[in-house]
Parts: structure tokens; C-alpha cells; sequence
């Protein structure tokens, strides 16, 4: 039965990050009509949000409760770190380089390995180090750095590994608060409490861009919101509920494998031997983590 519960939390993180990896097709349509870093992160957080309130009202009005002594678990997703890693995360592509950025924000996995440890007391098992390793390795063959003699610069490395960081803590944050709330409800108002923090800054021309592109851009915003936040978030909240925190973060290297492969297929461009390798070894490394609990066990640390 848990093996079962363990298997469907695997998929559904699989899933979320796929999506994830499309991300790159709304993105590049949205720069059209100037809607491009902390506007495309207000965009999807709005979107979401709107979302989300109308499933809850379908669903059960009752899911907009919270304790006003828990906001700060929801302050945590939505600040700490849809806003804070995205933030960096723009901030760390236009000091570096869009490959080298990503392959920072995948330093997630490891934050929220030891993170876990500490707050969860999860175990760090050689099972996990061993997908770790081959998931961030498989990560920076996709990204096509093998060999590449790029400079970082130190601000764009802090950034860099400022947005892994912020990427980690939602797996943090979240798993507090599902020991006290459902899915839609932490979804909720993770969404609600970053577009809320940045419409001052972003708010009036996100809303001026989209005006002033008409329906396509509307339509662009709406699948944005929708495909690539909304559902991988609500798909990730549920994963983490039958996974453990350190084990979600590593599936979620899937990501990077989709953003290539749609590269591929959707653009056209090349993928190379090192971005096959880099795709075989983060799907070994999600093959490993679905193994057999039991060889998990004889493996720990």
C-alpha cells in the first residue's frame, strides 16, 4: 500500500515537472508583447491564483481557512520562494548565461537534503546521494557546459545559488504546512501571496503589455498560468504529501530533461551526445529512486 502511495507521489512530481519544462514555449511567446522576468512571475501567480479561487469555490469554500499563526508557512512558499528564487533566478540569466543559471537552480536538491535532515529528519541515504549526483550531472550535460570555458562571475554565482536555495524552500515550507492544510489551500495562497507582493512593481504594465497585445496575449498569459504553474504546483503539493522532501526535489530533475527534449522537438534545435547522455542519466537516476524500498534500506547510510 505505501509502496503504492510512493509510486503515485513519484508520478505526480514526474508530471508537475514536465510541465515545468515546458515553460519555455509561453515564455518566448509572451516576450512579444513585453511581458518578460518579474512580469512573467507576477503573470503566472496571478493566473494561478485566479485559478485556484474559482476551483475552491466549485470545490469547498471551507479550503480559504487559515490560522492567522500559520501565515508565515505560506509567506514562506510565496516570498521566500516563488518570488525570492524567480527573482534571482532572472536576475543570475542576465549576469550569466540562461544554461549556467539553470544548472545553479538545480542545487535545490541538495538544500533541501540537508534542509530535510535538520527539519524532518529525513535519512541521506547513498540511494540519494547516487541519484543526486547523477541527476545534477545529467543536468549540466543537458545545459551543454561539458567543457565549456564560460566565466562566472561571483554575483551571478550567489545569485545563481540564491534561486536553488529558493527553489528548495518550497519543498520546506510545504511539507509544514500539509500537516495542517489541503493541497488547494497551501497552492492557494502560495499564489495569492506572491502576486500580491509584487503587484506594486509589476502589476500596472503586465496588465498594460497584455492590453496592449489583445486576445493572443491574453491567451498566451492564461495557458502560462494555467499549464505551466497552476497544475505542476497543485501536481508537486500532492507528490510531496506521499514522498519524502529530499526525494521529490530530485525527481523534479526531470525538468531540465523536458525543457531540452521540447527544445528539440518544438525548436528544432540540436541536441547533442551530451544533452543524450545528460537525458539517460536523469532518467536513471529517477529509475533508481523508484527502486525496490527494500534495496533503499540496505543502501542507507
Amino acid at each position: 500500500m505505501k509502496k503504492g502511495k510512493e509510486l503515485q507521489g513519484s508520478l505526480y512530481v514526474i508530471f508537475a515537472a514536465m510541465l515545468w519544462g515546458i515553460i519555455g514555449i509561453f515564455t518566448r511567446h509572451l516576450t512579444q508583447y513585453g511581458i518578460e522576468s518579474i512580469r512573467d512571475t507576477f503573470l503566472r501567480n496571478f493566473i494561478a491564483a485566479a485559478g485556484m479561487t474559482i476551483l475552491i469555490l466549485l470545490k469547498d469554500r471551507s479550503l480559504f481557512r487559515i490560522r492567522p499563526k500559520d501565515l508565515w508557512m505560506f509567506l514562506g512558499t510565496g516570498i521566500c520562494s516563488i518570488v525570492f528564487f524567480n527573482i534571482c533566478y532572472f536576475k543570475a540569466i542576465e549576469l550569466t548565461t540562461m544554461s549556467l543559471a539553470a544548472v545553479l537552480l538545480y542545487t535545490a536538491p541538495c538544500f533541501v537534503m540537508l534542509l530535510s535532515a535538520a527539519c524532518f529528519h529525513e535519512k541521506i541515504t547513498k540511494v540519494k546521494l547516487i541519484a543526486l549526483v547523477l541527476s545534477f550531472t545529467g543536468c549540466i550535460l543537458c545545459c551543454g557546459l561539458f567543457g565549456s570555458k564560460l566565466r562566472l562571475p561571483l554575483q551571478g554565482l550567489l545569485l545563481g545559488i540564491g534561486a536553488g536555495l529558493g527553489y528548495a524552500l518550497y519543498s520546506i515550507f510545504g511539507t509544514f504546512a500539509l500537516k495542517r492544510y489541503d493541497t488547494f489551500t497551501i497552492t492557494f495562497y502560495t499564489f495569492l501571496i506572491a502576486a500580491l507582493s509584487l503587484l506594486p512593481s509589476a502589476g500596472a504594465g503586465t496588465f498594460h503589455a497584455l492590453t496592449s497585445g489583445g486576445l493572443p496575449a491574453w491567451s498566451w498569459g492564461l495557458l502560462f498560468g494555467i499549464v505551466s504553474t497552476l497544475c505542476p504546483f497543485i501536481l508537486y503539493t500532492k507528490g510531496l504529501q506521499r514522498l519524502e522532501a529530499g526525494k521529490a526535489s530530485i525527481l523534479a530533475f526531470v525538468e531540465p530533461l523536458m525543457a531540452t527534449l521540447c527544445g528539440f522537438l518544438v525548436y528544432h534545435e540540436t541536441l547533442s551526445l551530451s544533452s543524450i547522455i545528460g537525458i539517460l542519466l536523469i532518467f536513471g537516476s529517477v529509475l533508481l529512486l523508484n527502486a525496490r524500498k527494500d534495496k533503499a534500506a540496505r543502501d542507507a547510510a
